[in-house]
Formats: C-alpha cells, sequence, structure tokens
C-alpha cells in the first residue's frame, strides 16, 4: 500500500468523561479546535493515553466517530482498534473504515501472550482484512502489553504477509531497535516514535513524526525544540527537551493520566477524570500540580500565545 508517510507530533488524545465516568461527547469539538490551534499535525484515538482498553466496543466507535467527524480532514486521524477478542478488533477496524479514519492501529493481544512471531502475524494479517483500505500501523508497547518478540521480525514478516501493513508505532526506549525498523527493506515502513522524553534523540536517528501523550498539553515546546534542531542549534534543542523532561517528571509525581487530563483542565477543557482503575485526582492533588506547573513557567511557554520563545 502507497501512502503518505505521517509528519510532525500526532497527539494521542485523551477520552473526555463526565461525573459518571461515560463518555462526553460534546467536549470533543472544542478539544479537537485546542489541539489544531496547538499546531499538532495528527490524532492518534483510543490509545493508551485515551483509555482504550478501558471503554467498551460500542464506547470505542462512538468516540472515533466523534473525533474523525471534529477533526473533518484537517490533520490524520489514526483509531487504535487492539483488542483481546480478534472478532471485536475486526469489527472496530471494520468501524474505523466506514466512518473515515485515515488508519488504524493495533496493539497485540495482552492477557494471552502471542508465542511467536507467526502467531502474531496472523493475528495482525486476520485484524486488517476488516478494513482493507486502510493503512495499518503495528502498535508496539511492550511495557504494556508484555510482549517480548523481536519487533523487527515482526515488521519483517508482516510486511511480507500483510499488504496493508504500511508502518510501526514504536513506544519502547531503545533507539538502536527503532533504527533497525527505519532501516528495514530501505526505509520501507513509517516508523513513528512514541517516548516523548527521548524525541530529539528519535528525531536525530531518523524519526518525522511522533505520536505522544504529552502533545496534548505543549506541543509549542516541541515544535519549538524541532524547529532548533532544523537549524542545528543543538544547545537550545537540549534545553527545551530538558523542559519536557521536567514536565513529564512533574506529571510522574501523580498518577499520570488523570494528571494529563488535569492539565486539559487548566487548559480550559472538560475533560473529567479517568475510568477506574485509574481514577482522578483530588482537588488538593490538582491544586498542587498546578502549583508545581507554576513554579516550573509552564503556563509561560506550553501555549501557542505564549510571548516566551526562549529556551
Amino acid at each position: 500500500m502507497n501512502v503518505p508517510k505521517l509528519n510532525g507530533l500526532i497527539a494521542a488524545t485523551c477520552t473526555p468523561l463526565d461525573e459518571h465516568g461515560d463518555i462526553q461527547v460534546d467536549a470533543i469539538v472544542p478539544y479537537v479546535d485546542f489541539l489544531l490551534d496547538c499546531g499538532v499535525c495528527g490524532l492518534y484515538v483510543c490509545g493508551s493515553t485515551g483509555e482504550g482498553m478501558s471503554l467498551s466496543r460500542v464506547e470505542r466507535q462512538t468516540f472515533a466517530d466523534r473525533f474523525v467527524r471534529a477533526v473533518n480532514g484537517r490533520v490524520p486521524v489514526i483509531i487504535q482498534v487492539g483488542h483481546n477478542s480478534l472478532p471485536e478488533a475486526r469489527k472496530l477496524a471494520a468501524h474505523a473504515q466506514d466512518i473515515g479514519a485515515d488508519a488504524i492501529s493495533a496493539t497485540c493481544p495482552s492477557y494471552f501472550k502471542t508465542e511467536s512471531v507467526s502467531d502474531l502475524v496472523a493475528w495482525m494479517a486476520a485484524l486488517a482484512t476488516s478494513a482493507r483500505d486502510l493503512p495499518f500501523y503495528y502498535y508496539h508497547i511492550p511495557s504494556l502489553t508484555g510482549s517480548t518478540l523481536n519487533v523487527v521480525d515482526v515488521m519483517r514478516e508482516g510486511g511480507d504477509r500483510i499488504p496493508s501493513l504500511v508502518g510501526l508505532k514504536y513506544t519502547d526506549t531503545k533507539l538502536h531497535e527503532f533504527q533497525q525498523c527505519l532501516e528495514i527493506d530501505e526505509g520501507r515502513f513509517d516508523v513513528v516514535w512514541g517516548c516523548d522524553e527521548m524525541l530529539l534523540g528519535a528525531l536525530a536517528t531518523g524519526a518525522h513524526a511522533a505520536i505522544g501523550s504529552t502533545y496534548n498539553i505543549a506541543a509549542p515546546l516541541y515544535d519549538r525544540m524541532i524547529e532548533a534542531l532544523r537549524r542545528n542549534d543543538f544547545v537550545v534543542a537540549r534545553q527545551l527537551q530538558s523542559r519536557s523532561i521536567a514536565m513529564i517528571e512533574i506529571l510522574n509525581r501523580y498518577p499520570f493520566h488523570p494528571a494529563l487530563k488535569a492539565v486539559l483542565e487548566m487548559n480550559g477543557l472538560d475533560m473529567g477524570g479517568c475510568r477506574l482503575p485509574l481514577g482522578a485526582l483530588s482537588a488538593t492533588d490538582a491544586g498542587q500540580l498546578e502549583c508545581d506547573l507554576r513554579t516550573m513557567g509552564y503556563f509561560r511557554w506550553a501555549l501557542p500565545e505564549s510571548s516566551d520563545t526562549r529556551a
């Protein structure tokens, strides 16, 4: 399948929920507009950041449909359709194609583990047949799926057996393995980086696109880092990556997913908490998080209207 490769920052979207823990669909349009105003170049829906594995299939389909409609063709929308039930995953994939998504992506099964590369490729192939017209990106995130299979081997064999397999969402920290994936068949696959704290290293290794959680709340920071790298200003690029790392370290003092949503709330979006077992931040923790972010200057440089463009 010959399709354009992804480019730039792609936000791994959150799931807006109401006070009952149900999907809050009315929050999606302002959320999408906020992300696009911040400069993101695409959306990755129902992934780990979006609590996809905590949502029912019907909820995921509703959510995917609303995001595609809200974006209205302005940037690519990738729907994560991985599921421990292959029939459910295939329904999610078919639905993504029906609603006009630009691509699908899927984690591997995470309860009953795939024991061999061939088994995983067979599972991916069965899934991909339900959305033959959509580019398919395998989602490699071993910290959550527990997969120990060699992802380079997965992509090589998958490329031979799955016509729609065009790329990989690589969410791990092994830059050497990421480089190997980039170099398969002289750059055959669109390999997209997935670790925000190491984006600078991935760019130096050859990344052209990245999917991440903190692009929801600090895309302008990362864009400035990318621009510094383009003009060979490595000092500023490193300073900006360090700022990103400090921000993420603050988020990680709290449960990460609820903290990320709390920061979006601070930026004027009605996101709610997370579905259990993730939950929501207490009012005390949310207040302390805001204080921590103010102390590091987050609200001066995180949004596009910020006048502070220095490192």
